[in-house]
């Protein structure tokens, strides 16, 4: 038997995956960043620095955006849909992702 589900949880667990996202995505320009200067290449500093900011974004601008989003959906009884700040989301991941690729390509 499950136990019952305690009210506000999924809102919870939403926003900490949305944390973990921009965690994640400053993570990888840590990466890029390390990778910039163990291989010499001060063009992968702007990569790094873009993977950056778009992190940062996630973390403290989309990431809380969606957290009040979904808590007045959910009082309001409406549908927690939101798929402009998950296609942003999406994006970042996807434009960072692009960047890690490109430093694992250049040669070192």
């Amino acid at each position: 038997m499950t136990r019952p589900e305690v009210p506000g949880a999924a809102g919870e667990r939403t926003d900490l995956s949305w944390q973990r996202t921009g965690l994640g995505v400053l993570a990888v320009a840590g990466l890029i960043g390390f990778r910039a200067v163990a291989a010499d290449r001060p063009a992968l500093v702007v990569a790094a620095g873009l993977a950056a900011l778009i992190g940062l974004g996630i973390l403290g601008g989309l990431a809380p955006l969606r957290y009040r989003r979904l808590r007045h959906q959910r009082a309001a009884g409406e549908s927690v849909a939101s798929p402009a700040l998950v296609g942003a989301a999406t994006a970042g991941v996807v434009v960072t992702a692009l960047a890690a690729a490109v430093a694992v390509v250049i040669p070192g």
